[in-house]
């Protein structure tokens, strides 16, 4: 998969996840402005890369705001001419129940995650469109935005928001030729650490040891794993892939599916509380949806 003479920016590259995602573009060629708030992190992401032989520059930017989603595509097209792909990741998380969430903790969360992924395509749309289109919008979503996730109302409401603006920019910017979907991505980072199950296994991946074989089988495995299809995304190759939800994680690949209506009914003058009430056991109560997570042990319900 080769990506020369393409340009790509990586929100959250710092470590982990877009530390990965940022490293792999750069080994398939194309050039990588590497932002993180953390610019000295930034700037490790930028050496290993330099150190293969890739190309790449360090951002310090905050996302979240335009100032700073207008940024990342200036020093682009600054340094290298032109932007070609977007890779939002860059996140925080701040996790709190419902009745302790408090508003200082959500706003940030949705600031960066949400806002920041729409100012972020937004900009790099507006920059596509004045290269003549054929972008690639690649925007990293959550199985805790596709799925129950006790303790993380921002998180789980800002990556669902991030899978419906995959679908409309898809319908959006079909014409111009660029393509969106979103990444779900699932990998044992310092970022799911805190979940007692994956604790000792997130510190053997840190310290390089292989992981099982049964535990990879289940989807979790290194931020390496899930930097492929990221790749994948920015390729030509990917030119007809849009408006997608894909999962990726340890030695599974998955496409999520869109919300449909799986129980409809039509009744001649509408329906009353009574009447739903009649119809409601036998006509839609099977099938109602299950509201819970999947139940792989230990898996992870953050990034």
């Amino acid at each position: 998969m080769q990506l020369n003479g393409k340009v790509a920016v990586v929100t959250g590259a710092g470590r982990g996840l877009g530390q990965a995602y940022a490293k792999a573009l750069a080994a398939a060629g194309a050039a990588v402005v590497v932002n993180d708030l953390d610019v000295d992190q930034a700037e490790v992401t930028v050496r290993e890369i330099q150190s293969a032989g890739g190309t790449a520059v360090v951002e310090g930017s905050a996302i979240g705001s335009t100032e700073a989603a207008d940024a990342l595509v200036a020093k682009a097209v600054e340094e290298f001419g032109r932007l070609d792909v977007m890779v939002t990741n860059a996140g925080v998380l701040r996790d709190r129940s419902l009745l302790k969430m408090d508003d200082q903790d959500f706003d940030l969360v949705v600031h960066t995650h949400l806002r920041g992924t729409f100012t972020c395509g937004r900009a790099a749309a507006r920059q596509f469109k004045e290269q003549g289109g054929n972008g690639r919008l690649i925007l990293i979503g959550s199985p805790a935005g596709q799925r129950a996730s006790f303790g993380q109302t921002g998180y789980t409401a800002s990556k669902a928001g991030i899978v419906g603006l995959v679908r409309t920019w898809a319908a959006e910017l079909e014409r111009s030729g660029t393509t969106v979907n979103a990444v779900i991505p699932v990998a044992l980072t310092r970022m799911v650490a805190t979940i007692p199950a994956l604790a000792e296994l997130v510190e053997k991946t840190e310290r390089g040891e292989p992981i099982p074989a049964d535990v990879r089988r289940t989807g979790l495995g290194t931020p390496d794993d899930v930097a492929g299809l990221v790749v994948f995304l920015a390729s030509d190759e990917a030119a007809g892939v849009t408006g997608q939800a894909i999962g990726i994680g340890g030695d599974r690949i998955a496409v999520w599916s869109h919300p449909t209506e799986v129980a409809v009914e039509v009744r001649e003058g509408g329906w009353s509380a009574d009447a739903i009430a009649e119809a409601f056991p036998t006509t839609f109560q099977p099938h109602l949806q299950a509201w819970k997570p999947d139940t792989v042990p230990g898996a992870p319900e953050g990034k």
